[in-house]
C-alpha cells in the first residue's frame, strides 16, 4: 500500500478512535450531551496526522515493519495525545465548550495506538500472505534442517518463512546448547544436539542441511559437513544470509576461511617466546618485505631489540612493514634499507653501518615454476645472495645467523630447491669454519604467503571455479606464517654452529583435500565448484620430504623442532668450486650447465634443465667477476 493510502486510513482510524473513546465513556448515544466531541474529533484528526508526518510514519516501508517501527508508532501516538490534551484543556479554559471529560483522553490514546499499529500490522500480514501464494507449487519445497539455533539460524528460519518463493521449508534446528533443546524459535523446535543429526534427518525427511554457525572453527564445520556426507544429504555453510537462501552466494559474502582451519592439525603454540637472545640486540632481516620476512620483523620487534634493520629489494613492501613497525613499536630504532642481496659491496656497507649482532636471512626466490624457467636467477639470488649475506655478517663479527630454507632443498628435483640446498651448504660451511652460531631452518609450504595455494584457491572460488590442482595425490607440508616464524626464532636460540633444524609440521596434506576444505568452508558444495587436475609441473614431486635418506634426526629442548644431520654434505673445497662454477654459468645464462653442476656435486639432486622456448630468462648481471669468497 502506498503511504498516501495509509494516511487516508489513519484519518479514518483516528476519527474512529475518537468516537469510540466517547462511546465507551458515555454510551452510544452521547452526541447530544457532549458538545466538546466535534472540536475533539477535528483536533484529534488534524493534530495526530501532523505529528505522524513529523515522526516520519509515512516514510517507512511497513511490509518489513519491525520492533523499532512499533516504537515509532507508540512515540508518535503519545506525542500527539500530549499535544491534543494541551489543546483541549486550553480550549476548555478559553470557554470554547462548556465542559471536558478528561477520562476520554487516555481512552483515545489507547484506542488510536491500537488501531494505527493494527493497520500497519495488517499490511505486513497481507504482504506475507501474498508472498506465500507466489511461492513454488506445493510439494516442490525442500525440507531444510538448520544447524545452529543462534542469531544466524533464527534469521535464516525467518527468511525462509517470509520468502516461500525460495522453495525452502525449515523443519527445525539442531544446537549443542542444552538450554535451547526442545525450545521453539519462530515456531520451530530445537530438535536436539548436533550428535542427533542422523535420527533427525531420517524422521523429518530432511532434504538439505544449512550450517548457520558463522563463528564456528574449521574442524567443527568440517565434522558437520562430513556427517552430512555420510547421511547422503547436501549441506551448505552459511556465508551471507540472503545469498545463501536463494543458492546464489556472491563473492563479497564468502565465508571468511581462517588459515588455521586448513591445517588439519592443531596449530603450534608456544609456552614462551624463546627469543630472549633478541632483547637489546641489533637485528638485520633480509627479505623483510616478504610474507615470512615481514612476520619475522613483527615477532623480532616484540622481543625488544635495540635496533631493527629491514633489508629488501621491493620498496613498496619495505615501506609498508617499516611504517607498521614504527607505529606499533615507536621505541625501537627501525631502519629501512633498499638493497639487493646480490650486491656484495652494498650489503657490506649496510652491515658495517649497522653492526648487527643477529641476522635472519629470508631473502630468496621461492616460486618453483618461475625458477625452472629462470635457473640463473635462482643461482644469483639464492646462492650468491646467501654467500654475500654470510660474508657481510662474518666481516662485522655477527655471532648468530639464521637462514630460512625449504623442504624442497631435500633431494632437490627443481632449480629452486637445488639453489636453496647449495645456500644451506654455504651457511653451514661458514659456521664450521669460523665457529659461529650460523644455522639453517627448513620447513614446508606456508599457508597464506604470497603465491601459496590459499590465495590462488580463494581467487578461483570467487570466480566460480574451477579450482586447479596439479595431481589428485600431490601432498605438501604446511604451516601458518606466525607459527613458522615463531619456530624460526626458537631455532635461532637453539643453534650452536652449522646445524640444520626442521620444524614439526604434522602429516602432509593432500592438495585436493585442502581445495575441498576451502570450497566447503567458503560456503559452497564441491559439486558447485569443480576441482580440475592439470598435471605436475616441471620439477614438482608428488610428495616432499623434510630430510634425505640416511639422515639422523634428534629431538631438541623445543619439541616442535628437530635437529637433522644429513649424509653426503659437500666439503668446503668442493663447495667453493661449485659456487664459482654456478656463478659463471649464471652469468652466461647456461641453465643446462647449472643443472649438470648441481647433479655432479649433490648426489641426491635430480634437477633437469628445462628446454628454452627461445626467450631467455631475466638475469641480473653480476657487477663484477664472481667472488670466490
Amino acid at each position: 500500500m502506498r503511504n498516501r493510502y495509509l494516511l487516508a486510513g489513519d484519518i479514518v482510524v483516528v476519527a474512529l478512535a475518537a468516537w469510540a473513546a466517547f462511546a465507551f465513556r458515555f454510551g452510544w448515544l452521547f452526541r447530544e450531551e457532549r458538545q466538546e466531541f466535534i472540536p475533539f474529533l477535528v483536533c484529534a484528526v488534524v493534530i495526530k496526522i501532523l505529528v505522524f508526518l513529523i515522526f516520519g510514519l509515512y516514510t517507512r516501508y511497513w511490509r518489513y515493519a519491525g520492533f523499532w517501527d512499533l516504537v515509532a508508532v507508540v512515540l508518535a501516538n503519545s506525542a500527539a495525545s500530549v499535544v491534543l490534551t494541551a489543546v483541549m484543556v486550553g480550549g476548555r479554559l478559553a470557554g470554547w465548550f462548556p465542559e471536558l471529560a478528561r477520562s476520554v483522553l487516555p481512552l483515545d490514546w489507547l484506542l488510536a495506538l491500537a488501531m494505527t499499529a493494527g493497520l500497519r500490522a495488517s499490511l505486513r500480514a497481507v504482504a506475507e500472505q501474498t508472498s506465500k501464494r507466489s511461492g513454488p507449487v506445493a510439494g516442490r519445497h525442500r525440507r531444510v534442517l538448520i544447524v545452529g539455533a543462534g542469531d544466524a539460524g533464527a534469521l535464516a528460519a525467518k527468511e525462509m518463512e517470509k520468502n516461500p518463493q525460495l522453495g525452502l521449508d525449515a523443519v527445525g534446528f539442531l544446537d549443542d546448547d542444552p538450554g535451547k533443546v526442545h525450545k521453539r524459535i519462530y515456531g520451530l523446535r530445537v530438535l536436539g544436539s548436533v550428535a542427533s543429526m542422523g535420527r533427525v534427518v531420517e524422521t523429518c525427511r530432511v532434504h538439505e542441511v544449512f550450517i548457520a554457525i558463522p563463528t564456528a572453527d574449521g574442524p567443527t564445520v568440517r565434522a558437520i559437513v562430513e556427517k552430512c556426507q555420510e547421511l547422503g544429504v547436501p549441506s551448505r555453510v552459511m556465508p551471507g544470509l540472503y545469498e545463501l537462501l536463494d543458492g546464489h552466494a556472491r563473492i563479497s559474502r564468502l565465508r571468511n576461511v581462517d588459515i588455521e582451519d586448513l591445517l588439519r592439525r592443531a596449530q603450534v603454540t608456544a609456552e614462551s617466546s624463546g627469543a630472549d637472545y633478541l632483547t637489546g640486540a641489533r637485528v638485520v632481516v633480509t627479505g623483510a618485505g616478504g610474507s615470512i620476512g615481514a612476520e619475522l620483523c613483527r615477532q623480532v620487534a616484540q622481543a625488544a631489540p635495540s635496533a631493527l634493520v629491514l633489508v629488501g629489494h621491493g620498496e613498496n613492501s619495505i615501506f609498508d612493514i617499516a611504517g607498521e613497525l614504527s607505529r606499533r613499536f615507536p621505541r625501537i630504532a627501525v631502519r629501512a634499507v633498499i638493497a639487493d642481496v646480490r650486491d656484495r659491496e652494498r650489503l657490506q656497507r649496510v652491515f658495517r653501518a649497522t653492526e648487527p649482532t643477529v641476522v635472519f636471512h629470508a631473502a630468496a626466490h621461492k616460486h618453483v615454476p618461475l625458477m625452472e624457467d629462470n635457473a640463473a636467477e635462482a643461482v644469483t639470488n639464492n646462492v650468491l645472495g646467501t654467500r654475500n649475506v654470510v660474508e657481510a655478517a662474518l666481516a662485522v663479527g655477527v655471532e648468530r645467523l639464521v637462514m630460512v630454507s625449504t623442504d624442497k632443498a631435500a633431494a632437490p628435483s627443481n632449480m629452486m630447491g637445488a639453489s636453496k640446498r647449495v645456500a644451506e651448504a654455504v651457511v653451514r660451511a661458514a659456521a664450521a669454519k669460523h665457529g659461529k652460531a650460523y644455522v639453517v631452518v627448513r620447513f614446508g609450504n606456508v599457508l597464506g604467503s604470497r603465491g601459496s595455494v590459499v590465495p590462488i584457491f580463494k581467487a578461483q572460488i570467487e570466480a566460480g571455479g574451477p579450482v586447479t590442482v596439479t595431481h589428485p595425490e600431490v601432498r605438501r607440508y604446511f604451516m601458518t606464517i606466525p607459527e613458522a616464524v615463531h619456530l624460526i626464532l626458537q631455532a635461532g636460540g637453539l643453534g650452536r654452529s652449522g646445524e640444520l633444524f626442521v620444524l614439526e609440521m604434522g602429516e602432509p596434506v593432500r592438495l585436493r583435500d585442502m581445495a575441498g576444505d576451502m570450497i566447503r568452508l567458503s560456503g559452497f558444495d564441491p559439486l558447485q565448484i569443480p576441482i580440475v587436475y592439470t598435471g605436475l609441473r616441471p620439477g614438482e614431486k608428488l610428495d616432499e620430504i623434510l630430510w634425505e635418506k640416511g639422515a639422523t634426526v634428534e629431538s631438541t629442548a623445543r619439541g616442535d623442532i628437530r635437529r637433522v644431520t644429513e649424509p653426503h654434505l659437500i666439503d668446503a673445497t668442493r663447495l667453493e668450486e661449485l659456487v664459482v662454477k654456478l656463478a659463471d654459468a649464471a652469468v652466461r645464462d647456461d641453465s643446462e650447465r647449472i643443472a649438470r653442476l648441481i647433479r655432479e656435486y649433490i648426489p641426491s639432486a635430480t634437477v633437469e634443465a628445462r628446454p628454452r622456448a627461445g626467450l631467455p630468462g631475466v638475469v641480473v648481471p653480476l657487477a663484477r667477476a664472481p667472488h670466490a669468497g
